[in-house]
C-alpha cells in the first residue's frame, strides 16, 4: 500500500461475496456438467416439477432473459428432459412439462447441487455455518433484496488468459 492509497476501514465485502459466488458457480457448473446439465437447465427442471409454470414464470424464477430461457428449454427438449405443452388452465399459455427422464435427472441434479453446497459449507463448523446462513438470509431478505438501477448493468470482469 502506498502513502496515497486510501485506508480501508471495512473488509472488502464486494470482493468476498463476488469471489465466493464465482467459485461456487464454477464448481456447480463442473459438477452438473458430469450429467450433461447446466445450472440453468437444473433450475428449469426443478422449478417446472414444482407446479405448472410457463416459460416466462420459469425465466423470472431463474433470473433469465427470454433468449436464454428459449435456448435452455430448447436444449432440454433436444435431450428429452422437458417439452412445451398447452397449459391446463389457460389454453393461450404454454407450460414447460418435465418428462419422466427429466424428473429422474432433476432428482440426480438436486443431489449434486446439495452436495456442492455441503462441500462449500463444510469448511465452517456447525455454529459458524448456522450464523453464516442466517446472516446471508437477512442480507438477501433485507438491505440487499433488490438491485439498484444504475446507468449500466454491472458486469464481472473477464479473466485474462495467461
Amino acid at each position: 500500500m502506498t502513502a496515497m492509497s486510501p485506508a480501508r476501514t471495512e473488509p472488502d465485502l464486494s470482493f468476498l461475496l463476488d469471489h465466493t459466488s464465482h467459485v461456487l458457480r464454477t464448481r456447480m457448473s463442473a459438477a452438473l456438467a458430469e450429467i450433461g446439465l447446466t445450472a440453468r437447465m437444473h433450475c428449469v427442471l426443478v422449478h417446472a416439477l414444482e407446479e405448472e409454470r410457463t416459460q416466462i414464470q420459469l425465466a423470472e424464477i431463474g433470473d433469465m432473459d427470454k433468449t436464454t430461457m428459449v435456448v435452455t428449454v430448447d436444449a432440454l427438449e433436444k435431450v428429452g428432459l422437458a417439452e412445451r405443452r398447452p397449459s391446463s388452465t389457460d389454453r393461450r399459455a404454454r407450460i414447460i412439462a418435465v418428462t419422466e427422464e427429466g424428473a429422474r435427472v432433476a432428482r440426480r441434479s438436486q443431489e449434486i447441487v446439495d452436495r456442492v453446497h455441503q462441500e462449500a459449507l463444510g469448511s465452517l463448523d456447525a455454529g459458524d455455518r448456522e450464523v453464516f446462513l442466517r446472516a446471508l438470509g437477512q442480507l438477501v431478505g433485507g438491505h440487499l433484496a433488490t438491485p439498484m438501477e444504475g446507468p449500466r448493468p454491472a458486469r464481472r470482469a473477464r479473466q485474462r488468459e495467461k
